[in-house]
């Protein structure tokens, strides 16, 4: 069945020999996979991104395969089983999925569902379709075996019920975590996935960018890609991973392509943005980059069979 394909148009336009030149250049990092993720425990999925890759699987088999273990872990209150619920108890997940074609899957709303990451790639794989959300996206993963479990963990629930004494409002920075994940494969082509339990103690309903295409991912196999995280209304409103993967195609190194990407957030805020945002960027050779508003941001990178933990340090914190 043919799936639906994101149409790759750049932000200045096809019709621009120069820019599309600087991307066309890049020589493709072949034999030598890559896996980029964010915040520490990245590093545990990185490593089960790597399995799939060393046994001749896909850059989107290993995407998948390392959210799913964030998912699962039950420690993790951000993602999966485990997350944080939103006002009134309930976990809802979001997660998306981008491959090397430019097809696309992403679940939002979803609850009882333990592997959301895998439902939107089931919507990518076997629907004509790119976002299912709530009743809809439960009942399309049941139909297809997923089985239903709760969410709320006993540990979960105590903080909620702790949570609903004061209903203080938390911040992103305080409980949200989204786990995205870029991989390149041994053949050079690139892919992604990120999956979140959301904002802690959220309105009931609301839903960020992580299951939205082009703001918490976006994939060009022929320039590279980007994933984000943290306050997801700020990265919608600026379209942010699509953001950085043009810039890249302009000539912009992975990092500098992040940190032009959240200029135009510190611009929007006056320059004092009053929240955390992240991005990690993998260009199409191998060359990878990351950067944040402020505080730090750690991220986990597997490269020349190396996993290791990086920080790096917020924009605003040199001024």
């Amino acid at each position: 069945m043919k799936r639906r394909n994101f149409l790759r148009t750049s932000l200045v336009g096809l019709s621009s020999p120069l820019i599309l030149a600087k991307s066309g250049n890049l020589k493709i990092n072949k034999n030598n996979p890559v896996v980029l993720s964010t915040w520490d425990f990245g590093l545990a999925a990185n490593e089960e991104a790597i399995k799939v890759l060393n046994n001749g699987g896909s850059s989107m088999d290993a995407a998948e395969k390392a959210a799913r273990h964030a998912e699962a872990d039950p420690k993790n209150n951000s993602v999966g089983i485990g997350g944080l619920p939103d006002e009134k108890g309930k976990v809802t997940l979001d997660a998306c999925v981008m491959d090397s074609t430019g097809n696309a899957g992403s679940v939002a709303f979803l609850q009882n569902i333990k592997h959301p990451v895998s439902v939107a790639r089931k919507v990518m794989d076997d629907t004509k379709h790119v976002m299912l959300v709530g009743e809809g996206a439960r009942q399309f993963a049941v139909s297809n075996g997923f089985k239903e479990t709760n969410l709320l963990t006993r540990k979960s629930e105590k903080e909620w019920k702790k949570w609903l004494k004061t209903r203080r409002e938390m911040t992103p920075h305080e409980t949200h975590d989204t786990i995205s994940v870029l991989v390149q494969d041994a053949k050079g082509d690139l892919s992604g996935a990120c999956t979140t339990s959301g904002w802690a103690y959220k309105m009931h309903g609301r839903v960020g960018d992580s299951p939205i295409i082009g703001s918490a991912l976006f994939v060009d196999n022929e320039v590279g890609s980007a994933a984000a995280t943290g306050l997801g209304e700020e990265v919608i409103k600026t379209v942010g991973s699509f953001l950085v993967v043009e810039m890249m195609r302009q000539g912009y190194s992975p990092e500098e392509a992040c940190k032009e990407a959240l200029k135009r957030v510190i611009k929007l805020h006056n320059g004092n943005p009053d929240f955390q945002i992240g991005y990690i960027a993998m260009r199409k050779d191998g060359k990878v980059g990351a950067a944040c508003l402020k505080w730090s941001f750690d991220y986990a990178l597997f490269k020349n069979n190396k996993n290791k933990l990086h920080k790096t340090e917020g924009m605003l914190n040199q001024f």
